[in-house]
């Protein structure tokens, strides 16, 4: 829902009151939504356990840090530029490889072994995107560089940040995690686009309800939700649930915002889910055991 409602305030399809809202910049979106997420999120830690309950060690709080700016900030920047730059269909389906490239980067540490479903998964997803972007069609690639280029780096950012923050998951609290994330990603925003510059733009104040609103739904919930569920999933199988994500995405754009998803684009995106569900089918007991002696090694 997040995903749409920011592509219609971008393209000033989106009414209040009555009147369109104006466009927003992504780099406001993204910054304005971390901020007030973090702040609201500040004042109910406080009323519930006091400031006492946020101290957590300078090595904890560095890990969160980069959490926050190369995953948290990262990839809500990118993510709604490719959504400004191409459209919900293509930005979510792009991004969505981010447990191909988990399962990469577990290969290439020696964490996992290259075993032929894992390599075929891969596989299967780079065809996804390039049919999903149009690399095969006649005319070839319509839409815009940026944008792709965009959702490449949000699905980077998205595997950093699922790889660096299930162990920092298992010492803290999901509520103390997204607290110090959202904290030192609003931080990083500051050093980029000061107040000053902020205010300069002179949103009115229906566009500043907006963003409010809109990081409430949009991070706030969401992230609380998914780190909720970390607690009782295995990160594998929590990232397979939220899989769903671009299925719904894709189908609210295309009802509320009438964007045209073409054939094609449909049977790519298709093929990336499947490869990302195959990444998780169940694995023979020899390779589960190999993997585990590997992760031993490494640790």
């Amino acid at each position: 829902m997040s995903a749409t409602i920011g592509r219609a305030a971008f393209t000033g399809r989106l009414l209040l009151r009555g009147h369109p809202l104006g466009n927003i910049d992504p780099l406001i979106l993204s910054q304005s939504r971390t901020t007030f997420s973090c702040i609201l999120l500040f004042l109910a830690l406080l009323l519930r356990r006091g400031g006492h309950q946020l101290r957590v060690t300078r090595n904890d709080f560095g890990k969160m840090a980069l959490l926050g700016i190369f995953g948290v900030a990262a990839a809500n920047y990118f993510y709604y530029l490719a959504i400004q730059k191409t459209n919900v269909a293509t930005a979510i389906t792009v991004q969505y490889t981010a447990p191909i490239w988990v399962l990469l980067y577990m290969v290439l540490r020696g964490l996992q072994k290259p075993m032929l479903q894992r390599l075929t998964a891969v596989a299967l997803a780079v065809v996804g995107i390039a049919v999903a972007i149009g690399v095969f069609t006649s005319g070839g690639v319509h839409l815009n560089p940026i944008g792709v280029t965009a959702a490449t780096l949000a699905a980077f950012s998205c595997a950093f940040y699922n790889i660096s923050g299930h162990k920092v998951m298992g010492k803290h609290e999901h509520w103390i995690v997204v607290f110090y994330m959202t904290f030192t990603a609003s931080a990083f925003w500051l050093l980029l686009n000061p107040p000053w510059k902020i205010m300069s733009v002179h949103y009115s104040s229906d566009q500043w309800l907006f963003l409010a609103f809109f990081a409430v739904v949009s991070m706030l919930i969401p992230f609380s939700f998914y780190f909720a569920g970390l607690k009782y999933l295995e990160p594998t199988r929590a990232i397979v649930a939220s899989c769903l994500e671009p299925i719904f995405a894709i189908l609210i754009a295309a009802v509320a915002l009438h964007e045209t998803v073409r054939p094609s684009q449909v049977f790519g995106m298709l093929m990336v889910l499947a490869a990302i569900v195959m990444v998780q089918l169940p694995e023979t007991r020899d390779t589960k055991d190999s993997d585990a002696g590997s992760l031993e090694t490494i640790h």
